[in-house]
């Protein structure tokens, strides 16, 4: 996998059915520990709810998942919120579906589809762009060498992470992890060139 999807916007939706509530909420979240802090506060906003269901998805490269029914039968929430994170691809994001109880059982299937339709309509609200996994490389050369590496940024379409033209040229770059290979080869012909892997902060 060299691409995957994040959000862009939070969102929300409301899906009602035989006198339940359930109200989807969608954030981006990048650790475990930022979504335990979301929970909590989604917990205090809507602390006369019944169930807080959720499920997130981090670490495109490593990925991390969780979901959890919060009281519903085993099965009957958080895992459709979570199929509806595998279905849009998404990563980096958390759903937490509020569920107030309208007094009428829905049923296991019933159950499945509330939370499904419910994060489904407010995940297609998020706006959601794709990402791609990358490396890092700091490029260090003399004056001579600017227009060559430019010209191969401009072909490649690599993104300037960061540039530095003051003793001499310096510009990070991301290299989209498929088009590592061929692009490092390209750029080893050039002997002048300090080519240097920057590590990536988790």
């Amino acid at each position: 996998m060299d691409s995957y999807k994040i959000i862009t916007t939070a969102s929300e939706s409301i899906y009602k059915e035989k006198g339940s509530k359930f109200i989807a909420k969608v954030f981006a979240v990048e650790t475990e520990e930022q979504f335990k802090e979301i929970l909590k506060t989604v917990k205090k906003e809507y602390y006369d709810a019944r169930h807080h269901c959720y499920a997130w998805r981090i670490h495109p490269e490593k990925e991390q998942y969780r979901s959890n029914d919060d009281g519903e039968p085993s099965g009957s929430a958080g895992k459709p919120i979570l199929n509806q994170l595998y279905s849009f691809g998404l990563f980096n994001v958390c759903v937490i579906v509020i569920r107030y109880f309208g007094g009428t059982k829905l049923g296991v299937s019933g159950l499945i589809n509330a939370y499904k339709t419910v994060s489904r309509d407010a995940l297609s609200k998020a706006g959601i762009v794709t990402k791609f996994i990358t490396s890092n490389y700091e490029l260090e050369f003399d004056y001579p060498l600017l227009n060559d590496m430019m010209r191969i940024i401009k072909e490649e379409n690599l993104e300037i992470l960061d540039q530095n033209f003051e003793m001499s040229c310096v510009i990070k770059i991301a290299i989209k992890k498929n088009e590592e290979k061929k692009l490092i080869s390209k750029l080893s012909k050039f002997h002048e060139l300090k080519l240097k892997p920057l590590k990536t902060v988790e």
